[in-house]
């Protein structure tokens, strides 16, 4: 029996919540193929799921292993939706820069950043990590983006980011994007002293600020 639009959508936020990496991929299409909108499907399943998940993080309810595995669903779903939703021409909520700042090989926490970006509704250009200044300016320029987001985890890494925000505006286009940073070692205050537009100190957090900058 066909499932109503509502369940549809419920369908496919539980199984995020649920980390159904094998299942994720049916259920997308089948709810692509009864007519459901790929907008409705990131917004109301994919964004929606993300946000519980970064809700259920901050109140203790879910750790980081599992919130990987809901973002990696949630990724999955994301590929099947994303050509979909450039042929309708919905555009994303705004283009983030991520990176590990240069001499930093760290990564999980800022690839659940970027995948907890990436289901709020951003589109996502991950350097990966040891990333240098020039390279996130040449990146920024490239993609037009709205923020740049580095990342460290090092105490002698993270005075890099300052490095960053001064090959930023050295290029001249610092006043077109927003700047934020995270990490283990990082607080408000460093990323103010450094020029920074803000800090968050997890993958949830992270979202909220990204959407405030835009907002602001």
């Amino acid at each position: 029996m066909t499932q109503s639009r509502e369940e549809g959508l419920i369908t496919i936020r539980t199984a995020v919540l649920d980390g159904d990496m094998d299942g994720i991929s049916a259920l997308v299409s089948s709810a692509l193929s009864e007519g459901l909108a790929p907008e409705s499907i990131l917004s109301e399943s994919l964004t929606a799921a993300m946000a519980i998940v970064g809700d259920e993080y901050e109140r203790g309810e879910r750790f980081v292993p599992e919130m990987l595995v809901a973002a990696e669903t949630m990724k999955i779903a994301l590929s099947i939706l994303q050509p979909l939703l450039k042929e309708d021409d919905v555009p994303p909520a705004g283009v983030v820069i991520i990176g590990t700042v240069e001499g930093d090989l760290h990564d999980i926490g800022k690839d659940l950043v970027a995948m907890m970006l990436e289901g709020a509704g951003f589109q996502v250009v991950n350097l990966g990590v040891d990333v240098s200044a020039d390279a996130f300016v040449r990146a920024a320029r490239e993609s037009q983006a709205d923020i740049v987001a580095m990342s460290a985890l090092l105490t002698t890494t993270m005075v890099n980011m300052r490095g960053v925000v001064e090959a930023l505006e050295a290029a001249g286009v610092r006043d077109t994007v927003r700047v934020m940073v995270g990490g283990a070692p990082l607080s408000s205050e460093f990323a103010e002293s450094i020029g920074a537009d803000g800090y968050a100190s997890d993958a949830a957090s992270a979202v909220r600020l990204a959407k405030h900058l835009l907002e602001s």
